[in-house]
């Protein structure tokens, strides 16, 4: 997120040094220095974007990102103010008259004295990266006392009792069949959707099924998880494969990946084998793996799990292999999951009278989304029960997952597909949270808004909104926006949303970055310096506040009426805007003051 925001102004400063060379005359060289210094800390911001950092770190990134915002300040300042000046000078005839205008803007010093502060300030960051050592991701990367005191959820996913599977049942007992029955030439069963949809427990459960157990000559099962070791993963296999035999593969060569591959080919040969490959990240790993897994015609079978379409779909390589796309669970699955982990040891299993609203409220929450069903649920278990304690939770879960400790696993969980994101889609991903909670937005509208961010790299031949498209496309292969269908919607009005709890990820992680601030009735959260707004509640007093005078896109939602001075502050404080969405405003017309933008 941050090294695209660098990318982006380092592209501004690069326009700004070969269109205004006459006016830099002077401070051309600090400029290309800023340009240097930002350059020359890219690489760590690209690889920091992917890992949850220490804090220590999360500083110096943001300090990184908040100089990055202040050089763009100044670019756009000094752009306004030529606008002014060149506009001006085509009405102007009178050169006394201009000289004036020129004198009055100041623009050669204005921006000379701010350019020799950011780069002041820029060299100063820079140094104290040096200093305190963070010049790799390592380093930056939460250490290992961090990783062992987060539990990962997805560990009880391996231990589900039986009695405990709610629905799922049918897809399991269809996984069952194709792996024991059909052809038998070795295929390949994807398993794709959202983290937390069941991806795992699904596969273990069709890989403990006794007729899976008694169909295959030997079984293996590997989590590979976003950072993998190709090796590592070889030698695991290995030893499980070799596990039940009664001798050993001899002297093999653990630290040769060829060598592997070859011992795991040999072995599996003459063998009806069963691999899961559980949370599968990059198409690269399986283009390495499947060569130790022979194609032996004798009804094998590999499961892979995944959080994102594309790669199952790269698994499949011939007609028999299946691509199943997880489905979250229906509204009674979701209740009847909830009750059995809330009220597992009362009540018989069903909730009370008494309970039946909040609870139903904190099951709509989670959207058939099993991972936060059982973690809720599962804490709920231990609590009175009383309608207090349950509507305090469901408040929780409409503020910020992480202030109940109990549910911060589920935040981990689902942050994991954000790290894994590009950097180019980070800035179109964490957009969502400029929108309501449950809100579905148009295509058509939200790649324009995209596009008048300057969130697409331009790309040879094709224009920017088939860049945006081709982004929004591989944020939903990935699971991470949903279409959504109407009644009355046909393929041009579709629409996109996000999942209420991926919602809440959003809006914490564009909190934490100063990406985008929302604000609505009642909050006294204090203003950050955010880029955009998205106002709730047409509080005309929000103008006033000198930490949104940078704000670059403003939303303005759930707003019953629009008073005529709210517009006028709003035009007269907000001169460097790109992005005006009056949407969803209660106006019949564009407002006369828009003309004082110019």
């Amino acid at each position: 997120m941050t090294e695209t925001v660098v990318t982006l102004v380092i592209n501004e400063l690069v326009q700004l040094i070969a269109h205004e060379s006459k006016l830099l005359r002077g401070v051309h060289r600090e400029v290309v220095n800023i340009r240097d210094e930002l350059e020359s800390i890219q690489c760590f911001l690209k690889d920091a974007d992917k890992r949850d950092l220490q804090y220590g770190v999360k500083t110096w990134v943001k300090q990184v990102r908040e100089a990055t915002y202040h050089i763009e300040d100044v670019i756009d300042e000094y752009v306004f103010h030529m606008a002014q000046c060149r506009h001006q000078q085509g009405f102007i005839a009178s050169l006394h008259k201009i000289g004036r205008l020129m004198k009055k803007l100041k623009p050669h010093h204005d921006i000379a004295t701010k350019i020799q502060d950011i780069k002041i300030s820029v060299r100063e960051i820079k140094e104290r990266s040096e200093r305190y050592g963070f010049n790799s991701s390592e380093q930056g990367s939460s250490s290992s006392a961090t990783s062992v005191t987060w539990h990962d959820p997805r560990l009880g996913s391996l231990f589900i009792e039986e009695d405990e599977v709610v629905g799922i049942e049918f897809t399991r007992d269809e996984l069952v069949s194709w792996m024991v029955g059909g052809e038998s030439k070795r295929f390949v069963i994807s398993v794709v959707d959202m983290g937390g949809i069941g991806k795992t427990t699904l596969a273990k459960k069709v890989y403990d099924n006794e007729l899976v157990k008694g169909h295959f000559d030997c079984r293996v099962w590997i989590t590979v998880s976003q950072s993998y070791n190709v090796q590592k993963i070889l030698m695991s296999m290995s030893k499980q494969i070799y596990q039940a035999k009664e001798t050993a593969p001899g002297q093999i060569d653990m630290t040769d990946e060829i060598v592997l591959i070859s011992q795991l080919r040999k072995c599996l040969q003459q063998k009806r084998y069963v691999v899961v490959l559980d949370d599968v990240w990059k198409t690269e790993f399986w283009e390495i793996v499947k060569h130790a897994l022979p194609c032996n015609d004798i009804g094998s079978r590999i499961i892979i799990t995944t959080h994102c379409d594309l790669i199952g779909v790269s698994c499949k390589e011939s007609l028999s292999n299946q691509v199943h796309k997880l489905q979250p669970l229906s509204q009674d699955k979701a209740w009847e999951l909830f009750c059995k982990k809330a009220f597992q040891s009362e009540f018989q299993g069903c909730c009370p009278r008494e309970l039946v609203r909040p609870s139903m409220d904190i099951v709509k929450k989670c959207e058939g989304l099993p991972l936060a069903i059982v973690a809720i649920g599962g804490l709920l278990s231990t609590k009175e029960k009383v309608p207090l304690e349950w509507q305090n939770l469901h408040d929780s879960l409409n503020s910020k997952l992480e202030s109940n400790p109990h549910l911060t696993s589920i935040t981990k969980i689902l942050s994991l597909s954000y790290y894994d994101l590009p950097s180019y889609l980070k800035s179109c991903y964490l957009y969502f949270g400029m929108f309501p909670e449950d809100y579905s937005i148009t295509g058509a509208r939200l790649l324009l808004l995209w596009v008048a961010e300057g969130f697409m790299n331009g790309k040879k031949g094709k224009a920017l909104e088939e860049v945006a498209e081709e982004y929004l496309m591989e944020l939903i292969h990935r699971n991470l926006v949903q279409v959504s269908f109407g009644e009355l919607d046909y393929e041009i009005d579709k629409k996109y949303r996000i999942h209420d709890l991926l919602h809440e990820i959003i809006l914490s992680k564009s909190g934490e970055l100063n990406f985008s601030q929302v604000l609505e009735a009642g909050d006294t959260s204090s203003p950050r310096k955010s880029r955009c707004l998205s106002n709730h509640c047409a509080r005309e007093n929000v103008f006033e506040t000198s930490e949104y005078s940078r704000v670059r896109s403003i939303f303005l939602f759930s707003i019953n009426e629009m008073p005529s001075s709210f517009m006028v502050k709003l035009f007269k404080k907000f001169k460097l805007l790109k992005v005006l969405d009056f949407e969803d405003a209660p106006i019949d017309c564009l407002p006369q003051e828009v003309g004082n933008l110019n």
